[in-house]
This record gives structure tokens, sequence and C-alpha cells, in this order.
């Protein structure tokens, strides 16, 4: 692996619940396992009033609750909490931010870090025009032979104008190859393994394409509600807090051509082609491929589950989308003609993302019977239980040809001596690296939302286009099973009620 260079890592935010559960606890994870560099500071900057030593605290209860690594390592974790440091200013005063840059500034000198700063943004959007600003009003975006990078946490904008608004506010201060747009998603390593599977394996390849798949489907399902985000996710909605992000980066790494080497510029290349060369979505495409819904109070497991308009914060007329499932198209050589169908809600039987490629069945169907000539099914688990699984058919024992479907899979937990990292580990250790593969560029961010936008203003002019309700604890609204077109053909339901204790999830 490359050396890390020495640095700075601050935190902006750090006051939050972000640097609590995931930020620091990954952090602890990647010093346990050494990958972290010889002089490495963590400055946590935010307006609460905190001293070093009372942060320490706080963080240390974080990584004892939330590190996959702790493991009651309390001379390790005393040494790494000696690492960290806290300062208190208003950042959104720029003056305050002179305060920062001394703070820096003895930092290096103390501790040899050598005026490498990394910037991670954890506070709400409206700050992100104004943070990189203030920090280049002091200097503290110029290079010059330094690590001058700055961590950006979704959301990137709230429709496209906002997001190309945003991206040129970013770029009067810092360089494109200086802005990290953190997608968590991407740091899953099953997500980082579809490259693999594919590139790495001359039985797909060949087969990924229009002449072999039917249709591929891309889910993401959340069994939780908005629990207390209703504020936030009144004025966002499924379809800017999952799809526009999360699902549309699942598609660019699904349907990507095989770039020239495995490295970040030509990687993230053929992701913005596949972003260009999606079928803009027409008035009738919006009417009929687009499903949205939202849930509503029913019985889950004997227990009454209120409905997304009886939320804290939820506006009790919202139209806000829970619920999202869409066809869309391809138009390029490899997926001409290919269906893709993405999904993603809340309050849905259970919490999983899922990437399945479902290959077209045998020209002929030559052993009778529903099973025999399916198609095969190969099934990417991005969470929980990361793995691979492929359905293929098998004869049953005893006379005749009767043929009944099989799995053959592989989990990453069966991996005894192999540490599963999370994804913020994977994602902060390849920033300090400056390693930007699995960050958003830019152009992709814009590209994304051009598809997106003109589902916004749809719904927008025209406000009484179907908002389907759903029970909690259901796959999400009936409509949405007849978007996927084929005899026989649905979603894939990966989990089923086995009782009323519990959902069993097939992988």
């Amino acid at each position: 692996m490359k050396q890390i260079t020495d640095q700075v890592l601050v935190i902006f935010g750090a006051s939050g619940d972000l640097t609590y559960r995931k930020l620091v606890p990954a952090l602890f994870d990647l010093y346990i396992q050494d990958l972290l560099p010889e002089n490495f500071r963590v400055l946590g900057v935010a307006r609460s009033d905190f001293s070093d030593d009372s942060f320490r605290k706080k963080m240390s209860e974080g990584i004892t609750n939330y590190s996959s690594l702790y493991h009651s390592r309390k001379e390790e974790l005393d040494y790494f909490l000696s690492s960290i440091h806290y300062l208190s200013i208003n950042t959104d005063n720029p003056s305050d931010y002179s305060t920062l840059k001394s703070e820096l500034e003895q930092l290096d000198t103390e501790y040899k870090t050598d005026g490498n700063y990394l910037f991670y943004l954890s506070t709400p959007p409206s700050l992100y025009p104004l943070i990189p600003r203030y920090l280049a009003l002091q200097g503290l975006n110029k290079k010059e032979g330094k690590i001058r990078r700055i961590i950006i946490e979704k959301p990137f904008g709230t429709d496209l104008i906002s997001a190309i608004n945003l991206n040129q506010s970013l770029l009067a201060d810092f360089e494109e190859d200086q802005i990290y747009r953190m997608d968590h998603y991407l740091g899953k390593e099953t997500v980082q393994n579809m490259l693999v599977t594919r590139f790495s394996n001359s039985i797909y390849e060949p087969l990924w394409n229009r002449n072999f798949i039917h249709h591929v489907e891309i889910t993401a399902a959340e069994s939780i509600g908005v629990e207390n985000r209703g504020g936030y996710y009144d004025g966002s909605g499924a379809l800017r807090d999952m799809v526009q992000n999360h699902l549309l980066q699942l598609l660019a790494f699904v349907a990507m051509e095989p770039p020239s080497v495995i490295g970040s510029d030509a990687i993230r290349n053929e992701k913005l082609k596949v972003f260009q060369a999606i079928r803009p979505l027409s008035h009738e495409n919006l009417l009929t491929d687009v499903i949205r819904g939202q849930y509503i109070a029913s019985k889950v497991k004997g227990v009454m589950e209120g409905g997304y308009r009886e939320e804290k914060n939820v506006n009790p007329e919202s139209r806000t989308e829970t619920y999202i499932a869409l066809k869309m198209f391809i138009d390029n050589w490899r997926w001409g003609g290919v269906p893709f169908y993405l999904r993603t809600g809340k309050r849905l039987p259970t919490r999983v993302s899922e990437v399945v490629i479902h290959f077209k069945p045998a020209p002929l169907n030559l052993f009778g019977g529903d099973e025999s000539n399916r198609g095969n099914t190969l099934v990417m688990r991005i969470q929980p239980d990361e793995g691979l699984l492929l359905k293929t058919g098998m004869k049953v024992p005893g006379s005749g040809y009767n043929v009944k479907e099989v799995n053959m899979d592989f989990h990453y937990s069966q991996l005894q001596d192999t540490y599963l990292p999370s994804a913020y580990e994977r994602l902060l250790l390849d920033a300090m690296l400056g390693d930007p593969t699995l960050y958003t560029r830019g152009d992709a961010l814009e590209s994304a939302w051009s598809f997106v936008q003109p589902i916004l203003d749809y719904w927008q002019e025209n406000p009484e286009a179907p908002l389907y309700g759903y029970p909690c604890g259901s796959w999400g609204p009936e409509g949405a099973d007849k978007l996927i077109e084929g005899k026989d053909i649905t979603w894939r339901y990966p989990c089923k009620n086995l009782s009323d204790d519990g959902i069993y999830c097939e992988l």
C-alpha cells in the first residue's frame, strides 16, 4: 500500500452524531490495523463548548460502543485518544478561521504534521459553500506541495441547479482533485467487488450485455421509518435521499465499460459515460415508469406502526415519497433495450441492499416445469451479510428430468481470518492516501442530477400525480410490480416471513 503522508484530519461538526458513531470509531479501527501515519492528529471543530479532555471522553464512549476492533484495548485507546484535539469556533463566522489556522500551525510545530490538512465537513449542507470559502481566505486551500483536501457528505444539492451552484462554489476555492464527495455506499466491500466479479472472471464478462441479460434490479430497502429525521426527510424524499446518489452510483458500477486500468480517472471516466447514456424520461415515462409511495399505519409483527404523516416534524398533508420504483434504460451498445429497475423505500419488511442480474432463459424449455427455464440469477448482496449468490437449475435425483432451482453462494462472513472494514474506514483511508476512485466527481454528479431533475419537475408541476399508500412492513405499492415486463416476472423478494417472530433473508 502507498505510504500515508503525515497529516491533520479536521472534522467540522465534530460534536455531532456522525463523528461519535462513525468517523472516530473508524479512525480508531484504522489505528489498530497500523494504517494511520506516524504523525497523525484529529482536530474536532464545532460550536459546542468542549475542552480537549471532555471531547476525548465523549469520543472514548463512541469508540467503545461502535468500534469493530476495540475489544477492551484500553492501552491502545488511551494512546489514540491523545491524538485527538478540539477547537470551539463559530463555523459560519469567517473571522474565527484565523483561530483555526493558528491551531493548525501549532499542531504542525508540535507533532510534525508538515502543514498537510484533510478537512471533513460533517455539517449541515448550508455550510458547504461557506467553510471552503473561509478556509481559502486563510490560505488553507493552497496546495504548494502540501495535502489540502476537503471531504463533503451528501446531499450534494437538492436539485440540478443547486448541485451546479455548489460545484461552482467549491471549484472557486479548491481544485477538482482536492474535492472528495463521499457516498458511503461506495465504501462497502461488495460494491467494489462488482468490478472484480465482472472483470476478473471470464465466465461473466462475455455475458454482461444485452444479448444475455434480460433485466437488472437494484434494491435498497429499509425496515425503519424516518426516525427523528422527519424535518429533513420531508424536504428530501426517497428520490433525492437514495436514488440520485446511492442507486445511480450502483447502476454505474454494474453498467460501466471495462476501464483501461484500475485507477481513479479511468474508473470515474467510465462511470460518467454511463450517466451520459441514460435515456431521459419522456412525459409518458414519467407517468408510467415512475411509482412513488408513502407508508401508512399498519401492524408489523403484532405492533401497530404509525404512518409517515404521523411522524414528528412531518407535514400532516405531506406528499413526500418514502418509496420510489422506476424503470430506466441505458442507450449504448452494451445495454440497448435492457431495462434497469430501481427501488428504494422505508418501512419495508427488512433492511437489504442488493443488485440482481437476471439472465435470459434458454431459447427452448426442454424439460418442462416452471423451474426448468427461469434463467439464471446473480445476486450481489451489499448489506447485510455481504456476498454473492448464483441461482442455477439442477436435476432432482431420481427418474425423469425434474429441475429444481438451487443456490451457489459466497458470504464474506465465511472468511474467518479476514477483517471486513467499514465503509467509513475504507473511504477515510482513501482520502488520506489521495485516492478518489470511490468518490464522486463533479461532472458525474451533475449528470446524475440531470436524469433526476425531470422527475422532480413533473411532481412539482403535477401535484395530482399519483402517490400510493403502502402498509408498513409490505414491499411497497402494488403498482410497482407492474413496472417489470414479462410473463410471471416481478421483483425479487429476498426475505420471507417464516413466523411472527422474524424474517429470513436469503442469500
